[in-house]
């Protein structure tokens, strides 16, 4: 790996890095320098190792045995906003949603205030789709740039990534380093406003002051997760260190001392009681990655 200038640590930790503050090590961590540096490095990799990406690490768990390969975290110099025209941002990989969602009101750019209620990173919400408040990140992709696994820089226009619920077509391995929002001209006042709905709102029903993962399960056709697993007796149910937050039952939390296998486990039998309860089978919204 001579030449590549960013930090590259071997067994590092990870539980610091996600919301959860549980999991095992990374084989190896690099934090690239810069859109080349990260290039030259996939490129030498050459595929020999599994990468993964890791964004603010708020909808994840990351496994007790660590995650295999090596997983890149895009730093401040993939976390610039920059207005391209009248009604569009150019948004780095490790942007967050509050950053974009604020260049965009001081810009006047409407349609993009629902980001204000996603923790997380530009990167995540591509690969994910992420959404929230009746919104989601198809309806504002243009298009993303991506490294793949083999250090190849490619554009994807938005169609290419086959959207569904909370999820993309986007290939494992592959690095979104920044994607294009478009929304439509709006009034900054007015924008800022939603932008403080959208915040209390989360303040008031999501228990943001503690350690957790956000949302734990997709919402199935038809229901609302929550709605499933309070009927199912789970609220405020406990494995371990993990619990059912009594505040939003959609949300799991590490009340200290939890392993990923407690938070994992719990969660697994929460959809062993709601699929029990009324015949629903919930799936994981949140990422679950690495070695058990």
């Amino acid at each position: 790996m001579e030449g590549v200038r960013g930090r590259l640590t071997p067994n590092a930790p990870l539980a610091k890095l996600v919301w959860f503050k549980t999991g095992g090590n990374a084989d190896w961590l690099f934090e690239p320098a810069d859109l080349d540096d990260l290039r030259t490095f996939l490129e030498r990799l050459c595929g020999r190792l599994p990468v993964m990406a890791l964004g603010l690490g708020s909808n994840m768990i990351i496994r007790d045995g660590g995650v295999p390969g090596v997983v890149v975290r895009l730093g401040k110099k993939f976390a610039e906003v920059e207005r391209t025209d009248e009604t569009t941002l150019r948004c780095g990989g490790g942007a967050s949603g509050i950053l974009v969602s604020s260049s965009a009101r001081d810009a006047g750019i409407a349609g993009l205030e629902f980001l204000r209620g996603i923790p997380g990173t530009v990167g995540g919400f591509v690969r994910m789709n992420g959404g929230a408040y009746g919104r989601e990140v198809s309806d504002i992709l243009v298009d993303c740039d991506v490294v793949m696994p083999d250090g190849n820089f490619i554009t994807l226009p938005a169609h290419d990534l086959q959207y569904t619920y909370r999820h993309s077509a986007l290939p494992d391995g592959a690095v979104v380093v920044s994607a294009r929002f478009r929304g439509e001209p709006g009034d900054p006042a007015a924008i800022g406003a939603e932008m403080d709905r959208i915040a209390q709102a989360r303040e008031e029903s999501q228990p943001l002051r503690t350690k957790t993962g956000g949302s734990t399960f997709k919402n199935p056709p038809g229901h609302k997760a929550w709605q499933l697993v309070d009927a199912a007796g789970c609220r405020g149910l406990t494995m371990g260190g993990a619990q059912v937050s009594e505040k939003h039952t959609n949300f799991l939390i590490n009340t200290g001392e939890a392993t990923s296998a407690d938070i994992e486990g719990l969660g697994e039998e929460v959809r062993r009681r709601v699929y029990e309860h009324s015949g629903v089978q919930l799936e994981w919204e949140i990422q679950r990655v690495g070695r058990p």
